[in-house]
């Protein structure tokens, strides 16, 4: 059920809201319990198999995750380390299974046969979220939850498919506060965020893919021609603005669409194409995944305390993993690896500059080349 859908726009979400904003007048609970099955029924209306019967075992598997992960958290290293890497073999089995078996026959190995395993929606999303729920509560970081409000905080519709990746310090204060400014103020401000992120995609991010998507099929026809140089650049130019208002448009809408019900949503991008260097990118694009790759990943892997060697180093694990967290291929650990590289070179650059006084470049030439 995509946002810019007539089911999400015309049904969906105006049934949703309206049995919020009765039920908030009468019973707290009743409002968490009336999110929680809206979100399960908004996940749950997704079928893999369009004209297949609707199967029940997707919901299954993020109310089983849910369960197992609010009854998981424990101080205890040896628990922590389970419930990590049930997560991670969860995401794993549906995620990865096939890329590694792949691997393995390529590298020679016979008889292993591909796994042809359907990837959940937004299981990337919300095992996230968990592992980042279980190491806080191994920290002794988190409250006694309601069980309710664990699963709203999994399971929150706007941001369950595509994120924002949200933490439970942000949103679970929210969902027990009901002393939030009045309904006047957040539902123009909702729609109005939500107006935004749909003219993204629809006016400006679908368009462009008209251009891209094209160019990109006659490039990987068999028996197609390569493209010529002017061809190429559009392709390029084209996916780029897609990619940005396609993903950014859809935080936008998630933001907008859990403000109608009083929750704020963090920022997920920043005008990231106006950014002056790698670095400041990374600061501005998926702001959120950045923010928990640094949180849960780079510093935990020492940051950059142990000298710039071992910095280059995290930076470098820290954008691989991140980069196959995007996608099960090798192109993606590349794309992770590139940027990694990226980042090294951007940190050296300022190492240099800064050691013998050079002067920074001029913002927009800083801009044009972090964009090229």
């Amino acid at each position: 059920m995509l946002f810019n859908s007539y089911t999400f726009l015309l049904l969906f979400l105006p049934l949703t809201l309206g049995g919020f904003l009765l039920l908030r007048r009468f019973s707290y609970r009743a409002t968490i319990v009336w999110l929680g099955l809206a979100s399960l029924t908004y996940y749950g209306y997704w079928n893999p198999v369009p004209g297949a019967p609707w199967s029940p075992q997707w919901l299954g598997l993020i109310l089983g995750s849910c369960v197992f992960n609010f009854r998981s958290p424990n101080r205890h290293a040896p628990l922590l380390i389970v419930g990590v890497a049930a997560n991670l073999g969860l995401l794993a089995l549906f995620k990865y299974a096939g890329l590694f078996a792949k691997t393995a026959e390529w590298l020679g190995a016979s008889g292993i046969p591909a796994p042809q395993f359907i990837l959940p929606l937004g299981i990337s999303f919300f095992t996230f979220q968990q592992i980042a729920y279980l190491i806080d509560a191994s920290r002794g970081e988190t409250e006694e939850y309601h069980f309710t409000d664990y699963l709203l905080f999994v399971s929150f519709f706007p941001q369950l498919i595509a994120g924002p990746i949200v933490h439970h310090k942000e949103m679970m204060p929210q969902f027990r506060d009901r002393a939030t400014v009045g309904w006047h103020r957040h539902l123009p401000v909702g729609f109005g965020i939500f107006a935004i992120g749909l003219f993204k995609k629809v006016v400006v991010a679908d368009p462009c893919a008209t251009i891209a998507n094209p160019l990109f099929d006659l490039a990987a026809a068999e028996g197609g021609r390569s493209l010529t140089m002017g061809e190429a650049w559009t392709a390029g130019v084209a996916y780029t603005m897609q990619i940005y208002f396609d993903f950014s448009g859809y935080s936008d809408m998630a933001i907008g669409a859990a403000r109608l019900f009083g929750i704020r949503l963090p920022l997920n991008f920043h005008s990231p194409y106006k950014a002056t260097s790698i670095i400041d990118f990374w600061r501005r694009w998926h702001m959120t995944l950045s923010r928990f790759l640094r949180d849960y990943l780079y510093i935990p892997l020492g940051g950059s305390r142990r000298g710039p060697s071992r910095r280059y180093i995290n930076l470098l694990a820290t954008m691989l993993l991140g980069g196959l967290w995007h996608g099960a291929g090798w192109t993606y650990v590349l794309w992770g690896g590139l940027h990694g590289a990226y980042l090294c070179v951007n940190h050296a650059w300022n190492h240099a500059r800064d050691r013998f006084g050079l002067r920074t470049l001029p913002r927009p030439v800083a801009i044009g080349l972090t964009f090229l």
